[in-house]
């Protein structure tokens, strides 16, 4: 494909085209099908075009909209057949055209923001899933990126990216540089709440493990309210779950996830009349160093999930919801220190050693995360998983594999429980059996133990809920209930007066009207 070049001798390529070229993978040929970006094979870049491109935060003005829109000259018509088969289109598209057309004297080069590129954690190929490439991503500011805003040289109104959930800090440290501090005594303010469902988005919308997760939370507030919150001679604080969760929220408090809010709809027993509730679960502490404590100090943390961002270094599923289906990964954070090779071992509820492997960790490796390839569904229960160093304990932690009360968002039928909670076929997680490793590591299985776990992959309704919920209260605390609106309960709080509520006031999240300080109402 040749293109006839039809800008002014004064506008100028972008610098390094080639190297931009190879980044952005416009030299290869993309095709999206069935969700996939799929990779078919080399191309040309067409002959005669200065390539450009960058952000894709950009203002256009409505001449070039208007050429780029209507146009059928032989620069856009080729443009747009080229950009179709391009894994990034919006990065340099339009900056290709408008640098080849007439109105390239109308560029200017400054999107007037600042973009916080780690390229040594932002280039991963962590959408290998959706994507056959590996493509580089910015990071989100956090408190040791602030120097970024005072020192920068060229106007900028706009920065990238910021996410409360992986730091609101810097929000705050932004908005204090720029605005001044709020006034003492304001609420909420080392507080973010991020709902991820509510009653109009539907139970659709929610995983089966989700969904069987906050339908236990809830009754764990249920709990809570009639055990804390008795008064003697009272007999109005005991409640009926009725329905689906109304909303869920994620709590942080000083940039740590603190745990799900849940806000349920419940009949107060004694005067038969439906409260709405919001239940406060945080998840217990389950990493614990080995005792007696071995001699190996490079290991700081360990953690089991989904969802493993490892550019962020975190789990985005919070909290760690995982039911049988699931394929969990296990991460260690790390403490400089000499190159070590330590074992990995995954544990399942009844002793059944799923996974062994070593891990190589190198003098200034900071995080190790591994998917071991375990045979689906998992067993139901509670795993642990051990570290250790030339076969000393170091640490270890546990994480829930929770059975499932629904299936499809429907009440789960008997022969799907059993095909869900027995473990994988012939109690076999690999090829390879570690069951030699047993008197090893002092994991006995008991066969008590393994008639329990069969008796409770058969069971349904009511005792799948007291065996869900008892794992559950294993893992996760109730810390406490408060209403949304009028109670019987005389010792039930008010969400608008609760500190850790979705309901209490937030004073840095509300819109309004641009104030004289700048700051919105």
């Amino acid at each position: 494909m040749s293109i006839q070049r039809l800008y002014s001798p004064n506008c100028q390529g972008i610098r390094g085209m080639k190297r931009f070229i190879r980044k952005q993978g416009l030299d290869r040929l993309f095709l999206e099908c069935d969700a996939h970006m799929w990779r078919l094979g080399d191309r040309r870049i067409p002959e005669g075009i200065a390539v450009d491109g960058g952000s894709d935060w950009f203002l256009l003005n409505r001449k070039f909209v208007e050429y780029v829109t209507f146009s059928t000259d032989d620069l856009v018509t080729k443009m747009k057949q080229f950009y179709s088969y391009t894994l990034l289109p919006a990065e340099s598209f339009f900056h290709t055209v408008l640098e080849n057309s007439p109105h390239c004297d109308t560029m200017v080069d400054n999107n007037l923001r600042i973009t916080n590129w780690n390229r040594k954690l932002g280039c991963r190929c962590q959408y290998k899933h959706i994507v056959d490439w590996c493509g580089c991503s910015p990071n989100d500011f956090k408190p040791q990126d602030f120097h970024r805003f005072q020192q920068t040289a060229r106007p900028t109104f706009f920065a990238r990216k910021f996410e409360a959930v992986v730091n609101q800090e810097i929000i705050g440290q932004l908005d204090y540089y720029l605005y001044g501090n709020y006034p003492a005594g304001t609420p909420g303010l080392r507080s973010y709440w991020e709902n991820v469902y509510d009653e109009p988005d539907g139970t659709h919308s929610l995983s089966d493990v989700a969904l069987t997760l906050y339908h236990s939370f809830a009754r764990q507030g249920l709990r809570r309210a009639e055990s804390s919150l008795h008064v003697e001679g009272e007999n109005s604080c005991r409640y009926y779950p009725m329905g689906h969760p109304a909303s869920v929220h994620l709590y942080f408090l000083a940039d740590r996830f603190q745990g799900f809010l849940i806000k349920h709809h419940a009949t107060n027993l004694a005067v038969s009349k439906l409260e709405t509730l919001e239940t406060w679960v945080m998840p217990k502490k389950v990493f614990k160093i080995a005792s007696p404590p071995s001699d190996f100090g490079r290991l700081q943390f360990s953690e089991v999930g989904t969802e493993w961002d490892a550019k962020e270094r975190l789990f985005r599923n919070f909290g760690g919801l995982l039911g049988p289906m699931d394929e969990p990964v296990g991460m260690q954070k790390w403490g400089k220190g000499p190159n070590v090779t330590v074992t990995v071992i995954w544990v399942d509820p009844v002793n059944i050693i799923a996974a062994t492997y070593d891990i190589l960790i190198e003098s200034t490796a900071e995080f190790t995360h591994y998917k071991p390839p375990l045979n689906l569904p998992l067993r139901p229960g509670i795993w642990t998983v051990k570290i250790l160093h030339h076969w000393v304990p170091v640490a270890e932690t546990k994480f829930l594999v929770a059975p499932l009360t629904f299936s499809n968002r429907q009440p789960i039928k008997p022969e799907e429980a059993l095909k869900l909670h027995s473990g994988p076929p012939r109690s076999a997680y690999m090829e390879q059996s570690f069951q030699s490793l047993n008197p090893v590591l002092s994991l006995p299985i008991s066969p008590a133990q393994v008639e329990q776990a069969r008796r409770n992959a058969a069971s349904t309704g009511a005792v799948l809920e007291r065996w869900l919920d008892s794992l559950v209260g294993g893992m996760w605390t109730a810390m406490d209930v408060c209403t949304t609106g009028l109670s019987a309960c005389p010792v039930m709080q008010p969400c608008s007066q609760t500190a850790w509520s979705s309901f209490s006031p937030d004073p840095k999240s509300e819109l309004g009207a641009v104030k004289p300080d700048g700051r919105l109402r």
